[in-house]
């Protein structure tokens, strides 16, 4: 029989997990649904003193007074950093710990620093600040939102969610995690939800890309399994949720593959381009044509966030040398740059390295300043968001591949970032957009919701569909098709930079 402990998120309490706790106790198993000091129905016993600590001997007490010899514990969004922390005091008990779309808090991490949202990250530090201040409200209806995305949540569900909320203790976010490491040789599985942004094809990516964090995640003790739901799945889908639980206890679940020698993103560009002359300026590569006069230019955004410690950098990246090979084999200048989107807190500094790389290029006495084009990719897309909304007459075109076009759930961005909504005040500037049919779900509602606003403005957008392209295709998938689509697209675009 498996004793699972079941641990919420911020505002709940142990009433969010009853549908899915019934569902296991029908299946054998032993469970506990938590509700922790100051939270849910135990609101009253929350003072100016509840904090991350006070939560962590909430669990390690119900841990002590278990029968079974191991639980499997459950955290959910806020929930995973007490689990986290009891656990690490308690490693022989602990049978495994599931991460229900909630983060990879490390020692010294508080709550805090996953709040999605920056607004209100900024307004819970501005709290943390003002005397007085030991708790925040919960969320208005509108608001939940704001903390991860309530797709799928029948709206009885939501309406008992707002009225049984109960406010945070504020010591709970702002006090750091202490782990003494054990806890790290623990099993673990991680339940992404992937209507609110995750899925199992972004870990391996960030795998894939070295980063030292995510290096854990290849270990067979790890498994993964996809929700299609928001962040709430205890509420919107309660059976499979269960039925998740169980096979995670069990030990099921997807494992990462160790990467390859060559990951997918230095694998090489789907098409032969020559070589031509590069000059590095700064974080700015500029491939250049053979001209005799100023040259159009084409000044490429990558996505992310991109780890900082992350080598080679984006401009040495197959795919965007290879973009800008070809773009100068055309007869324009080719431009990458390495903006410093290393985080979800970064945007508003990328989008000032991609406005000064653009000012440095268009100075360039081999550049015709009055003729660029700038071509957002996969989370850079993001950034299209300020030139869509307000175009100068220099800018002839926007080209977008496998783009990002409004703010994942998770990510918390402010509406600065959001090209659906700015798309709306592009007029008649030029729109070339490269779709894949492969492409996640929770991207391809944001690339749908841009192209409902561009219809109904008027927006001039061209589609250039890859029904069975994946996301990060130019180094995937070398077929025909993709080719034929790169090809069309940077033709499409010189094209408006030469009208």
């Amino acid at each position: 029989m498996t004793t699972f402990i079941l641990v919420s998120g911020a505002f709940t309490g142990g009433w969010v997990w009853e549908e899915v706790a019934a569902r296991l106790g029908e299946s054998g198993a032993e469970v506990y649904p938590v509700t922790l000091t100051g939270m849910g129905d135990r609101s009253d016993t929350a003072g100016p003193g509840t904090d991350l600590e006070t939560h962590i001997e909430d669990l390690v007490r119900l841990i002590d007074q278990v029968q079974a010899p191991e639980v499997v514990m459950v955290g959910h969004c806020y929930g995973i950093h007490p689990v986290l922390g009891a656990a690490d005091r308690r490693p022989e008990r602990v049978a495994r710990i599931v991460h229900l779309d909630a983060g990879m808090p490390r020692d010294g991490d508080p709550a805090l620093d996953l709040v999605p949202d920056r607004a209100v990250h900024d307004r819970l530090l501005r709290a943390e600040q003002a005397e007085g201040d030991w708790s925040i409200a919960p969320p208005s209806l509108d608001g939940w939102q704001r903390w991860g995305s309530t797709d799928g949540i029948p709206a009885q569900a939501l309406e008992q969610l707002v009225r049984r909320a109960a406010p945070q203790p504020l010591g709970t976010l702002t006090q750091p995690l202490r782990l003494s490491g054990a806890v790290s040789g623990l099993p673990m599985t991680g339940v992404l939800c992937t209507a609110n942004g995750a899925d199992i094809a972004r870990v391996e990516s960030l795998v894939g890309l070295g980063d030292p964090r995510f290096r854990a995640l290849i270990d067979p003790r790890v498994s993964f399994f996809e929700l299609d739901t928001g962040h709430w799945p205890m509420l919107s889908t309660p059976d499979e949720l269960a039925e998740v639980l169980l096979r995670a206890a069990a030990g099921e679940g997807h494992r990462l593959a160790i990467p390859s020698e060559q990951p997918a993103h230095l694998r090489s560009f789907l098409m032969e381009v020559p070589e031509r002359p590069r000059e590095r300026v700064g974080r700015v590569d500029l491939y250049l044509p053979d001209a005799d006069r100023p040259r159009p230019a084409v000044v490429f955004v990558h996505g992310g966030p991109v780890p900082a410690d992350v080598q080679p950098t984006p401009r040495d990246w197959p795919a965007y040398v290879g973009y800008g090979r070809y773009v100068a084999s055309l007869g324009a200048v080719g431009v990458m740059l390495d903006h410093r989107l290393h985080d979800l807190a970064d945007f508003e500094r990328a989008a000032e390295d991609v406005a000064e790389a653009v000012e440095l290029v268009r100075a360039d006495p081999r550049v015709d300043g009055e003729r660029v084009a700038l071509w957002f990719v996969s989370g850079g897309g993001l950034l299209s968001a300020d030139w869509l909304a307000a175009p100068p007459p220099w800018l002839r075109c926007v080209a977008a591949t496998y783009p990002i076009l409004a703010p994942l759930p998770n990510w918390g961005l402010s509406d600065r970032f959001r090209p659906a909504t700015a798309v709306r005040a592009a007029g008649p500037l030029p729109i070339v957009l490269t779709r894949v049919g492969l492409e996640s779900a929770a991207i391809a509602v944001t690339v749908g919701e841009f192209l409902t606003a561009a219809k109904e403005c008027a927006a001039d957008v061209e589609v250039i569909d890859i029904p069975l392209g994946h996301h990060g295709f130019e180094t995937i998938d070398h077929s025909e098709q993709a080719r034929q689509a790169v090809d069309r697209a940077v033709r499409a675009v010189l094209g408006h930079l030469r009208n």
